[in-house]
C-alpha cells in the first residue's frame, strides 16, 4: 500500500479476552493490541523539533474457525499437526480483525475497528504431508497452523472471499478504514 512502517509487537495478553464469537474476538484482540502499542507511545514520540506528526497504529488479529472451535496459533509442533489433521479435507472460516488508531498531538486518538471473514477449502492431506509441512516450521506462528502466503498455499484448494483476510491483513478493508480517518492510501 506504499506505507512506511515499523513493526511494534504488542505486549497485550491475548488470553485475557474470553469472547466466544469469532468476529467480536478478532475485533477486540486487534483493538487491545493497537491500544497496547499506543500506551507505549509518549507525546514526545509524535513531536520532532517544531513538527507535529500523527502516528498511525494498525492492530490486527486472525483466527481460524472449524466446527465452532476457534483455532489460534499452535502451542508446539504436535499441536500444529493436530490442527492440520482436523482441517485437512474440510472447509473452515478465517476471521481477521483490524483496528486503526490515529494519534495526534496532545495524544488525541481517532479509532476504527472492523473484521473480514473468508471461507477456505483445504485439500485432503496425508499424514506424511502434514509431518513434512510441520517440519518446515512455517505453521508454528500462524492461526490454524498454515500460511496461505507461504508453503501452506499448496494445502489450499480454494477460497471464497478475500485472500488478504487469510494472510492476516485485509488490505481493501484497511484502505477504507484509512480513508475514513482522513489518511487515504492514494
Amino acid at each position: 500500500m506504499g506505507l512506511t512502517f515499523s513493526v511494534q509487537p504488542s505486549d497485550f495478553d491475548e488470553s485475557s479476552v474470553k469472547e466466544s464469537d469469532p468476529a467480536k474476538l478478532v475485533v477486540e484482540l486487534s483493538y487491545h493490541k493497537a491500544r497496547s502499542v499506543f500506551e507505549g507511545i509518549s507525546d514526545k514520540a509524535i513531536r520532532s523539533d517544531d513538527e507535529t506528526n500523527d502516528v498511525l497504529i494498525i492492530g490486527s488479529d486472525t483466527v481460524v474457525v472449524l466446527d465452532g472451535d476457534v483455532l489460534g496459533k499452535p502451542r508446539d509442533p504436535k499441536h500444529a499437526r493436530e490442527m492440520l489433521m482436523r482441517l485437512q479435507g474440510r472447509q473452515h472460516m478465517v476471521y481477521t480483525g483490524l483496528c486503526v488508531l490515529v494519534v495526534s498531538t496532545g495524544m488525541s486518538v481517532v479509532s476504527r475497528t472492523a473484521f473480514e471473514a473468508t471461507k477456505v477449502f483445504m485439500n485432503p492431506l496425508s499424514d506424511e504431508t502434514i509431518s513434512r509441512y510441520v517440519a518446515t516450521g512455517e505453521p508454528l506462528d500462524k492461526a490454524g497452523a498454515y500460511a496461505i502466503q507461504g508453503l501452506g498455499s499448496t494445502l489450499i484448494s480454494g477460497i471464497e472471499g478475500d485472500y488478504f483476510t487469510v494472510v492476516g491483513l485485509p488490505l481493501q478493508r484497511l484502505s477504507r478504514m484509512l480513508e475514513e480517518v482522513g489518511l487515504p492510501v492514494f
